[in-house]
């Protein structure tokens, strides 16, 4: 993101579990900022009419995955241009990437969504309809594995709480990525 304050691009990550606005935070950022949101279940969704991704084995999947969102941050970092993505991501992933950033003279900066009702949590999941071509809706078991499965994030991150307004995490981002 270009502002009077940072006059280098961003690799701005909204990560989190499905179902915690990172979709609606990413895309709202982008369309206030005209910086482009790469989202990977559009880009994964992609892929599916295609066949590559049966059979695949889940590391090969993830590797594909970050792979591919690596390559269109660093197409944007090129361009010298800041790019914001909507996946999850863990640890090693976001130091990679922030490693990358830093080659270009970017910052990453990780927005990482929550949600802390989870009754909230699971009607947002099993409410809501993306319609993404190609790509499975998701469930609230689909949340439940994800959420045994992932390490927790540790690295520095702001963390934003579905349950609170919309625009207040819109200004606690804003604010974030000001600084």
């Amino acid at each position: 993101m270009h502002d009077e304050n940072a006059s280098k691009p961003q690799v701005i990550v909204f990560t989190g579990l499905p179902g915690t606005g990172k979709s609606t935070l990413s895309e709202r950022l982008s369309r206030a900022t005209g910086v482009p949101v790469f989202a990977a279940d559009w880009l994964m969704g992609s892929l599916v009419p295609h066949g590559v991704l049966n059979d695949l084995a889940f590391e090969k999947y993830l590797a594909l995955h970050d792979g591919l969102m690596e390559t269109l941050i660093v197409r944007q970092l090129r361009l010298e241009q800041s790019a914001i993505t909507d996946c999850v991501v863990d640890d090693a992933t976001a130091k990679r990437w922030e490693g990358i950033a830093a080659e270009y003279g970017a910052r990453l900066r990780v927005v990482e969504c929550t949600c802390s009702d989870t009754a909230l949590h699971r009607s947002r999941v099993e409410g809501r309809v993306r319609g993404i071509p190609g790509w499975h809706e998701i469930d609230w078991a689909h949340v439940e594995h994800m959420r045994t499965e992932l390490p927790p994030f540790t690295l520095e991150r702001l963390t934003v709480d579905a349950v609170d307004p919309l625009e207040a995490n819109m200004d606690k981002i804003r604010d974030y990525l000001s600084r």
